[in-house]
């Protein structure tokens, strides 16, 4: 039984991982950043570590597997919102 909890585990991970993706490959190719907050990509970012941390004590490859991965991908965000912020014209109060 514990075999399939693992096998649900790493299935579970690598679905919401994988539904990641599609984000940080519209950012890379539109370079738009403005619907992505700083608050949730840090605090998505901080939450993924945890769950890394809790993954680790619980000695659950699944979770420490599928977060990291995770946090590898919410890196790049980061790094594109920081980046792609500074050549965006502000919005125009006419509007």
């Amino acid at each position: 039984m514990a075999v399939l909890f693992t096998i649900v585990g790493f299935l579970a991970g690598t679905l919401t991982t994988v539904a990641f993706m599609p984000q940080v490959l519209h950012t890379f190719r539109s370079k738009s950043v403005k619907d992505l907050s700083y608050a949730m990509l840090i605090s998505f970012s901080v939450g993924v570590v945890l769950w890394v941390i809790y993954g680790i004590y619980l000695n659950s490859w699944p979770m420490i597997i599928a977060n990291g991965v995770t946090f590898v991908f919410q890196v790049p965000l980061i790094f594109m919102k920081v980046r792609y912020s500074r050549h965006q014209p502000l919005p125009s109060r006419n509007s």
